[in-house]
């Protein structure tokens, strides 16, 4: 007897399979029991019905426990009321593993105890559909940049000195020197940019970043594109068509976990390009005009940025921030000495900055005087400078953060759901 997926059932419609899952739910009524049976592709009904099992198989369906692991086999028929159009008629249920007292019940659980418990609570529907959203937002990721020719570079995990800000570094021993795990890989894909064009990295990335915000977590995953031979303006314009590529797969494929989420799927609908594009000047008017006490000269707060993505229908692109509030890496305006060219993308329904990115510092004495006035140590970042002296171009890039992106996609209020095993301030189990 052929052994099949849920997700493949249609197709054997008639014939007797082998479905191996575990227990997701059951109810019994008189000679009926029916067992709500998922594999990780779907569930589907398996209906026990005491005139076609042996005697022994009827009692066992009664008594087995939620998540019980089982090999179900049975005919395939047509059933118009079931999601999947289809249900099995059991013939046999074997036993793979016992489940009992299983903690994850269909009353209410706290965030903390789910949490806690978050190796089980991955079996459970809303985990679920969000996982396979994510899981189809990092392959249309891969997708998007495989057909626009970037390759893929992997960046390494311990690094000798900081990408971003020094305060957000986990640092560990190596041997007999000090590392830190990876803020960010993008100073190596600019030395990759530098030897295949246009490159991206995918992985996760940490901050040791002491805050509780829903925006916030120590460990999460980034794809990071580097460009050879571009300017803000192309950077703008490919971060733009990579998250509408991304948002239009999720429409296309994952509507149904959408669904299962309550997401309200009309205010995706209303994303188009190109997306607005505000000044870092015009959005401290706008936001001032909203009622913000922001001044210029300091960066968007979370606060602020949802405010001001609350106003637009698309994601937004804010541009020129105040080079003060910048990376050391990011180049000068020619226009204005006091700005950077550079750009964060923030999703709307306030949800706040999804990508952060720019144009590169290209000159190598500008490079090394912003190493310098910044205190960083010139000895690790030596090789980071080489990529001026040999053959430098204007480059630029971005990072996207996939959490963040997952949660506007999802409508989620957290990050923590956005990942297998969040790791957040105060939580590192399981």
């Amino acid at each position: 007897m052929k052994s099949v997926r849920i997700s493949q059932i249609g197709d054997f419609e008639d014939q007797e399979v082998q479905l191996n899952g575990w227990l997701y739910n059951k109810r019994s009524s008189g000679k009926l029991h029916f067992l709500q049976l998922r594999d990780g592709s779907g569930i589907i009904q398996c209906v026990v019905f005491k005139g076609d099992v042996a005697p022994e198989i009827f009692e066992l369906c009664g008594h087995v426990g939620q998540e019980c692991s089982l090999a179900v086999a049975g005919s395939v028929r047509k059933d118009e009321r079931s999601p999947l159009g289809y249900e099995l008629g059991v013939k046999t249920v074997e036993v793979v593993g016992e489940s009992s007292e299983y903690p994850i019940t269909p009353k209410e659980h706290g965030v903390s105890f789910l949490l806690d418990h978050r190796h089980l609570w991955l079996r459970s529907s809303r985990p679920h559909a969000i996982l396979k959203i994510r899981s189809e937002i990092c392959k249309a990721c891969r997708d998007f940049m495989e057909e626009r020719d970037f390759t893929l570079i992997d960046a390494p995990i311990f690094t000798p000195a900081a990408c971003e800000g020094t305060s957000t570094l986990f640092e560990t021993d190596y041997f007999d020197q000090k590392a830190f795990l990876t803020q960010s890989g993008q100073l190596y894909m600019e030395a990759a940019a530098m030897a295949f064009g246009n490159v991206y990295c995918f992985g996760p990335t940490f901050r040791a970043e002491k805050s509780k915000t829903r925006r916030h977590l120590t460990e999460f995953w980034m794809i990071e594109p580097e460009m050879a031979f571009c300017d803000l303006k192309k950077d703008m314009e490919v971060a733009e068509e990579f998250v509408y590529y991304i948002l239009k797969r999720v429409l296309e494929k994952r509507r149904e976990e959408l669904k299962v989420l309550e997401r309200d799927i009309e205010a995706l609908e209303k994303v188009t390009l190109p997306f607005p594009r505000l000044s870092y000047d015009e959005a401290i008017n706008r936001l001032q005009d909203l009622g913000s006490d922001i001044k210029w000269g300091t960066d968007l707060g979370g606060d602020d940025e949802t405010i001001l993505s609350k106003q637009y229908d698309s994601p937004i692109l804010v541009h020129r921030y105040p080079l003060d509030v910048k990376a050391f890496y990011m180049k000068e305006d020619p226009e204005d000495s006091r700005l950077a060219l550079c750009v964060d993308m923030l999703a709307p329904e306030g949800y706040g900055e999804i990508i952060g990115g720019g144009q590169r510092e290209d000159d190598f004495a500008i490079l090394t005087r912003k190493i310098n006035e910044h205190e960083l140590p010139f000895e690790a970042f030596k090789w980071y400078t080489d990529l001026r002296k040999y053959g430098s171009v204007p480059h630029a890039g971005f990072g996207m953060g996939i959490e963040r992106v997952v949660a506007w996609l999802c409508g989620l209020k957290h990050v923590r759901e956005t990942i297998p095993f969040p790791r957040m301030l105060q939580r590192l189990y399981p």
